[in-house]
């Protein structure tokens, strides 16, 4: 392809990703730019040019161990639960932006430790940038077909461009704002966007190689296993082998959370602590997904390509230019130019924070700063940032240019993670040991970090940059035990696991022995605490367990806010503060919360080093004894422990309330039940009451009745006197069953017969209806009172009756049993219950309104009487609502 045409494409590319990060910036609320889904993806920087390309490469000469880069973070998700969201709540309340504030405010705002996590950041990352940066120059010679081309002078060489253009990219959308903890959503979409489309590209080329090249993947797993060994490529072979790829998982571990750009997505970048829900998930997802083709695509590489004669690593992109697949190796060059610039853009933004508020500001522009207004200032810090982003770039491209032209992706990359992985000590142990201090955070980075330069930077420069082995094979003074990759005898790990076996045993050891030698003072002591502290409201308790103790006043301390902030900002802040702490606005000496507050203020834009300088500037402070300390933090933990105490009695207070608002409702709606319940038994009381009444009238004083007319009259009399005495005897029925007086008759019974009763019972009603009733309950003998078992069922068949319509219902009884209970249900096709009335069909006072007469009829018992019963034979009754109709079940045990 024609050189100025790629350099096309990269330009159209760099612009579209230049206006989709404009429009998100300006897009912040909306729900396509900040939701969880973004934020999980944005996690998707961990796959640089390195797992781009270099995985392929790995599984090629190395076989299954590529996936050690990946089962670290994989196995460090769950934890984000608990770690992950301990973290953000410190860096939300503490204002931090980087990792090396991180560490530096754990150990009391030192400013020698943020300088040094700086520098061991910068060790690590830069030669890792110039990793990315040899990806896009062998990439570009590759799909330009110039891979023979010399060595070129520095302005000819289209990398350098492309170097300056991720420069600009950074420079732009990470410096806007001199405030580190801004969120930067365009830069956070972005990366979303650019770990889609590196992913779905990566799957395309997958799907390609093993399914148009080949011919599915056994057909790709018999060839490959006919050339060479499938199986040894595939598989653990030995345990020396599994020790070693522990020992990459762990290196991967710790680099999901300690890599500054992952520290800069995963930490700094969320603003939602919900999102960590989604990220738990997808996040080991996308990996997962990243690594389906990988191995297919090695075996077809090793199957095309001669591997000593090609790199590995470029199988991707050689495999489709070799089958004249050229617009599809154009798409994976554009993969994993997205892989690059996600990469680069936010570790050169995350090392620039970095780099400007642990290095240039603390070391050298306070002065300058306490002299100047908030407009020079603004400027200053973002001009030391844009210069820092330029600086970090050219650095590493000088080291490509200069250093890495024979290294592999996966020798960089993996010396990078272990350099950064001294950092792991001080991080997680200082998140739950108090006793950690800043002497043996120093000396145990600084003591992992120089066997790190043993073991394995001083003979990779030896060996890959100068050639010579001397070093490597013999050790110094021709001393073997002293051998680099076999260091005091230790010969089955490989260079890499034995320089992070060394380095991090003697961290941990130089760490913890440091922390116990030398005390802390009690400025990292209280931090510690602060750090280590499990409590649920870590704000009140990082406000109420701030420990400082001398003479300061609010308006010095206000004049060096204004130096940043501006004087309307400060403002602000301070009368939120006043308002939030009930302070006085006239109050004139700053407490230990004050001086906290304003530390977190500046913390974000300077950081919390150049932060504490500052402040400390402005007052005099006290040492405060260990004695003190411990006190006021019991005193803090005893605050919390009584706000938590008022909390939950306030939660209960509320339960309660509700509780009784709600029974206020019941009682209110049961009370409105009683009355309507009243009324129909009055009404049905006086009904017959009346009807007996006129028709003994007639017989009384009508002598001369025929004998017939008489006869009728009687019948009525008998009916209605019926009727009033099953009224009555309802009442005093559930009387008795709601009381428990009602002695039950069991016996042996059979429930075929005791349902056929009840049939017989309604069934001139269903007749007049001209319902079906289909019976299905079979032949079933087990104890049970036959008489009020049978009032169960005659009074839901004959509720069902009056639910179904003329001609058209179908009322349905069935049975089935398992060891312990027999159940019996009867469902019919009628109008069904409403659903607010669904709960109430039980109560007594309950009248159905959609039965298919027009005035609802009956007293309102039958379903009362028929749950006392049943509940009184140890058995249930529910009910549930059919697509048509409803169905009754009774489940009484054998």
């Amino acid at each position: 392809m024609n050189n100025y045409l790629l350099v096309i494409i990269i330009l159209v590319y760099f612009g579209v990703l230049f206006l989709i990060a404009l429009w998100s910036d300006k897009n912040v609320n909306s729900k396509w730019v900040n939701n969880p889904y973004v934020y999980s993806l944005s996690l998707g920087v961990y796959c640089s040019a390195w797992t781009y390309y270099g995985s392929v490469g790995i599984a090629a000469t190395s076989g299954i161990s590529f996936l050690t880069t990946y089962l670290g973070p994989v196995i460090a998700a769950p934890l984000w639960v608990y770690v992950l969201r301990k973290i953000l709540r410190i860096v939300k309340y503490q204002k931090i932006s980087s990792i090396a504030d991180f560490i530096a405010l754990r150990y009391g705002n030192h400013r020698f430790i943020g300088a040094l996590v700086t520098v061991i950041c910068l060790l690590g990352i830069i030669p890792y940038i110039s990793l990315q940066l040899k990806a896009i120059s062998e990439t570009f010679q590759i799909i330009t077909n110039e891979t023979n081309v010399k060595r070129i002078f520095l302005f000819e060489d289209t990398t350098f461009y492309i170097a300056v253009l991720i420069a600009l990219f950074a420079t732009f959308f990470g410096t806007q704002t001199t405030d580190t903890t801004d969120k930067r959503r365009g830069i956070v979409f972005i990366v979303a966007i650019e770990s889609l489309v590196k992913l779905l590209i990566f799957i395309i080329i997958g799907v390609y190689v093993t399914f148009f090249i080949y011919d599915g993947t056994t057909d790709l797993f018999q060839q490959a296993n006919t050339s060479f060994d499938v199986y040894k490529l595939s598989t653990i072979s030995s345990l020396t082998e599994g020790v070693n790829m522990f020992y990459m998982i762990a290196i991967s571990f710790i680099a999901i959370f300690l890599l500054p750009r992952q520290f800069q997505m995963s930490v700094v970048s969320n603003d939602r602590e919900y999102h960590l829900k989604t990220a738990i998930w997808l996040f080991p997802l996308y990996l997962l997904l990243f690594n389906l083709f990988v191995i297919y695509i090695a075996w077809a590489g090793n199957l095309n390509f001669d591997s000593s004669a090609v790199n590995p690593d470029y199988y991707t992109l050689l495999l489709p230019l070799k089958y004249d697949s050229f617009w599809l190796a154009l798409l994976v060059f554009i993969g994993g130019l997205s892989a690059v610039i996600s990469m680069v853009v936010v570790s050169t933004v995350a090392l620039s924070n970095m780099v400007s508020n642990s290095l240039i500001i603390p070391y050298g522009f306070l002065d300058t700063f306490n002299k100047n207004n908030p407009e020079e200032n603004t400027k200053y810090i973002k001009n030391i940032r844009r210069f820092s982003i330029f600086t970090l770039i050219i650095l590493a491209y000088i080291f490509y240019f200069n250093f890495s032209i024979e290294i592999t992706l996966f020798s960089i990359g993996y010396i990078s993670f272990v350099i950064i992985a001294q950092l792991a000590p001080s991080f997680f142990i200082g998140m739950f040991w108090t006793k950690g201090n800043s002497f043996g955070a120093i000396l145990g980075i600084s003591s992992g970090f120089l066997v790190v330069v043993y073991t394995l930077i001083v003979p990779f420069i030896c060996d890959a940059i100068f050639n010579n082995y001397h070093f490597t094979e013999n050790g110094p003074f021709g001393i073997a035990l002293l051998k680099p990759y076999n260091l005091f005898g230790l010969n089955f790990l490989t260079p890499t696991t034995n320089a992070f076996f060394w380095s991090m045993t003697v961290n941990v050891v130089m760490y913890l022995v440091g922390s116990m030698y030398v005390k802390g003072t009690y400025r990292e002591r209280n931090y510690a605490e602060l750090f280590v502290s499990n409590s649920n409201d870590f704000a009140l308790f990082s406000e109420t367990a701030y420990v400082w103790k001398g003479e300061a006043y609010i308006a010095d301390i206000r004049n060096v806010l204004e130096k940043f902030l501006g004087i309307e900002k400060t403002n602000r802040a301070i009368n939120l503060f006043f308002a939030k702490n009930k302070i006085p606005k006239n109050t004139v000496k700053a407490d230990a919360k004050f001086i906290n507050f304003s530390e977190k203020l500046l913390t974000g834009i300077i950081g919390s080093t150049s932060s504490k300088i500052l402040i400390s500037n402005v007052i005099k402070e006290q040492p405060v004894s260990l004695t003190e300390i411990l006190k006021i933090l019991e005193e803090s933990k005893e605050t919390l422990s009584n706000n938590k105490f008022l909390k939950e009695k306030s939660d209960q207070l509320i339960r309660l309330t509700q509780e009784l608002k709600s029974v206020n409702e019941e009682l209110v709606l049961k009370d409105q039940q009683k009355d309507d319940f009243l009324d129909t038994v009055a009404h049905e009381l006086k009904t017959p009451i009346t009807a007996i009444k006129s028709s003994a009238e007639v017989l009384m004083f009508d002598d001369e009745m025929p004998a017939d007319l008489k006869q009728k009259f009687l019948n009525n009399i008998v009916d209605d006197t019926n009727r009033l005495t099953k009224l009555i005897n309802n009442i005093l029925d559930l009387e008795k069953l709601a009381n428990g007086r009602e002695q039950l008759d069991i016996s042996n019974n059979n429930i075929q017969e005791t349902v056929l009763k009840a049939i017989h019972f309604v069934e001139q009603s269903a007749a007049d209806k001209q319902i079906v009733i289909k019976n299905n309950v079979k032949s079933l003998f087990f104890r049970y009172d036959d008489d009020r078992i049978l009032q169960v069922f005659s009074n839901l068949l004959t509720n069902a009756i009056k639910f179904v319509e003329r001609q058209t219902g179908l009322i349905e009884l069935n049975l089935k049993e398992d060891t312990n209970f027999v159940y019996i249900s009867v469902e019919d096709n009628g109008k069904g219950i409403p659903e607010e009335d669904f709960e109430y069909i039980f109560d007594k006072f309950y009248q159905s309104k959609n039965q298919t007469t027009k005035k609802p009829v009956g007293s309102g018992f039958g379903l009362s009487i028929c749950k006392h019963i049943v509940e009184s034979h140890k058995g249930i009754i529910w009910v549930e609502q059919k697509s048509k109709g409803v169905r009754f079940f009774v489940k009484l045990p054998k």
